[in-house]
């Protein structure tokens, strides 16, 4: 049987629900899920192999970047439009409780640029009524060419099998680009640093920046078959030293707690993860 491929950008504003969708359709968690902004940093690739097709998905960062961004943000434009220039198909995702016409008109003329096929998926129908769509959609095809709409709840996975089906219908003969059973091209310590870097951000929210660095120093399986990690935290400004700690280190506790619990979760297997946390070039504490 020839063997067919699909590659989809997967695109939209902060928090619209994209790695929450791509994680839905891989069925694994390869891509952090974060409430604070742009917390994909990285061009994470998911993939999905359904019988003789292979569908390869671009989870990129926010499109908060689509324009001018400071220089500080140019990794994450870089990662934005590698997605985009490298999709046969551009999939949008809008949360559809923070619906706003003018702004994704100007998104989609920007990216009609590509002269790509363009799917629009409104995301978050569980928290909706499903009728106030319909509006919605005659809005968006006065507006824009669009090539199909879906509406869809990718926390509860509601209507993804409608996504799927209709990807592998655009699929076109091709050598596949990676393995049957592989899912993704980050590693399995990616995912384990990622998992760390997402249980900062979520239990200290908007007291620390969303590019802190997490880096792996050692990742060792065990002869009882557990693995043990061990991860330092790198931050650049002495004042985040406290914050990350909590009073008697209760946050660092919970970070680890949160992000071994994570990990066990992705790998199946018993997780010793050891932290440190480095300022600059001084001593880990």
């Amino acid at each position: 049987m020839k063997k067919k491929i699909l590659k989809i950008s997967l695109v939209g504003k902060t928090n619209a629900g994209k790695s929450t969708l791509i994680n839905q359709i891989i069925g694994e968690e390869i891509s952090i899920i974060n409430k604070k902004i742009n917390t994909t940093e990285e061009l994470i690739i998911g993939v999905k192999s359904i019988r003789e097709c292979q569908l390869i998905f671009y989870d990129t960062p926010g499109l908060n970047f689509i324009k001018n961004i400071k220089n500080k943000n140019v990794k994450l434009k870089r990662n934005l439009w590698e997605g985009l220039n490298n999709a046969d198909l551009i999939l949008y995702l809008i949360d559809s409780t923070n619906y706003s016409s003018k702004e994704i008109v100007t998104n989609l003329n920007k990216l009609n640029e590509l002269n790509k096929k363009i799917i629009i998926v409104f995301n978050k129908k569980d928290l909706i009524n499903s009728i106030s769509i319909l509006p919605k959609i005659k809005e968006l095809e006065s507006l824009i060419d669009v090539d199909s709409y879906f509406n869809i709840s990718a926390k509860k996975n509601v209507g993804i099998d409608l996504i799927i089906n209709y990807l592998l219908k655009k699929s076109y003969f091709s050598k596949w680009m990676f393995y049957e059973n592989e899912i993704t091209n980050k590693s399995d310590i990616f995912a384990t640093n990622e998992c760390t870097r997402n249980a900062i951000l979520s239990e200290l929210h908007k007291e620390i920046p969303y590019n802190i660095k997490v880096e792996n120093k050692v990742f060792k399986y065990l002869k009882n078959g557990d693995l043990k990690i061990k991860q330092q935290i790198y931050l650049n400004n002495s004042r985040y030293k406290k914050i990350i700690l909590g009073k008697n280190g209760d946050k660092i506790k919970k970070i680890r707690i949160a992000s071994q619990k994570s990990i066990k979760k992705i790998l199946n297997i018993n997780i010793h993860l050891y932290i440190y946390i480095t300022i600059s070039n001084a001593k880990k504490i």
